[in-house]
């Protein structure tokens, strides 16, 4: 990537005129194990309820702050926080800051990492001002809302030597990594394709207009994105426990495929040893109302296909391995070595992955990395400051192949792809579909 556009990249993702001055502790080489890592959330919605526990959990992190655009999400975080450290005095926690606007959040020289598990729309701009601030960053799956975002955070942390952990925690599980292990060692043979299995691409907004109560900051809620009625599918009010619909519009989000598609394309990028690179040709399904269909190309003999089934299914020239979240197949030469796709079927998935394991993996030349625990995996790198299992490589990778599937959908076009070097082959795709319509005062 030319200077100029790096030069451009920083520029133009400054924030406005809120003062980032890092503490002397973030320009050493690695934390102390005697210091313990100061967090603050971004985004406080049912996915990041998941995340605080597993960071109050950790003992070497404390929670010093949230940040959240609803009044209720905001004050039920920091309440809860607060109770957590009020019987544990030890770590000098008094009371959880909350804040409406993250840049509040981000200016403080006490924090050292953040969580960000908002709306996709909302995950790039405070990432980028968190990591040019000197912090280390946890940030939900897909990376990014479009390509150019992903490249200006890869590069981001690159420049400003943090460590950046992407949500994809179907890496820390092992059922995923055995799958992976199994393909990249050779024992099903050569690829041929992999099929993996979520649902539609993203549609555009056209919800009706709701009345909206009052504690809630809509214009920030919408921030980079088109300023729209209030919608409860959009953001609901109250504590509510599901996931709310944005995921579905590509203002905010990209559809499944950006969706459970983050999780499986992740995995397929695994399998096939693809996390510094991806696929060179993009290929729309022939019915151009299709919403499933679409291929990811790597070469000439590699296809990932958007289509329904048991998750990530590796298809090779001796056999199959299929593998969702609980559920695991391996099938060698039509034989079925290794099976469980339910409880009712009998035995458990650890005891089919134990025998898979020592019968094919004991002396494998390829061991992927191993992390039990995504969180966990964060902070011991952000100690270590070496990269975590989901990186800002592979994450921004990652999510740069569901935006590239999305594009086939929305477009219906066949287009070459340079993944090294992250941009469309000459004369092929459209410079406009790596990037979004910024609302001002937001730009990435």
């Amino acid at each position: 990537m030319s200077t100029k556009r790096r030069d451009f990249l920083k520029q133009a993702a400054a924030l406005s005129a809120v003062p980032f001055i890092l503490p002397s502790r973030v320009w050493s080489a690695e934390t102390s194990p005697n210091e313990l890592i100061n967090v603050g959330f971004i985004g406080m919605g049912k996915q990041s309820r998941g995340l605080l526990g597993g960071f109050l959990g950790d003992k070497r992190c404390r929670v010093l702050a949230v940040c959240d655009v609803d009044t209720t999400r905001r004050m039920n975080a920091q309440e809860r926080i607060t109770g957590y450290y009020a019987n544990r005095p030890e770590l000098g926690v008094e009371e959880c800051a909350a804040y409406n606007d993250f840049r509040d959040l981000i200016a403080r020289d006490d924090i050292d990492a953040v969580c960000i598990a908002t709306p996709d729309h909302w995950h790039t701009i405070p990432m980028l001002a968190a990591l040019r601030s000197g912090k280390d960053v946890y940030c939900e799956k897909p990376l990014t809302h479009n390509i150019h975002e992903s490249v200006a955070v890869i590069e981001a942390v690159d420049d400003n030597d943090r460590v950046l952990q992407t949500g994809s925690m179907q890496r820390s599980m092992e059922e995923f990594r055995v799958a992976c292990e199994l393909v990249r060692n050779g024992i099903i043979g050569k690829i041929s394709h992999v099929e993996c299995s979520f649902g539609p691409p993203g549609v555009p907004c056209d919800l009706p207009e709701e009345d909206m109560e009052p504690g809630l900051d809509w214009n920030m809620w919408c921030g980079p994105g088109p300023l729209r009625p209030y919608s409860s599918v959009l953001s609901p009010r109250g504590m509510h426990d599901h996931f709310p619909d944005w995921r579905n519009y590509k203002e905010y989000g990209g559809g499944m495929v950006c969706d459970w598609g983050a999780h499986h394309l992740d995995i397929a990028q695994w399998g096939l040893g693809m996390d510094d690179s991806g696929p060179d040709e993009v290929v729309p399904p022939d019915d151009p109302n299709a919403v499933e269909g679409a291929e990811l190309h790597y070469g000439r003999n590699i296809r990932v296909i958007h289509k329904g089934g048991f998750g990530v299914h590796f298809h090779g020239e001796n056999g199959e391995v299929k593998v969702n979240r609980g559920r695991f197949e391996f099938i060698l030469n039509g034989e079925v070595i290794g099976s469980f796709v339910d409880r009712e079927s009998g035995g458990s998935l650890e005891s089919v992955i134990v025998k898979v394991q020592e019968d094919f993996l004991k002396d494998a030349k390829v061991q992927l990395y191993r992390s039990s625990d995504h969180i966990r995996d964060f902070v011991d790198c952000v100690y270590s400051r070496t990269k975590p299992i989901t990186n800002e490589e592979v994450g921004g990778r990652s999510a740069i192949c569901c935006h590239l599937m999305n594009q086939a959908y929305y477009n219906h076009s066949a287009f070459k792809w340079k993944p090294k070097k992250m941009r469309f082959a000459r004369g092929s795709g459209d410079e406009a579909w790596l990037t979004r319509d910024y609302r001002s005062p937001w730009s990435v």
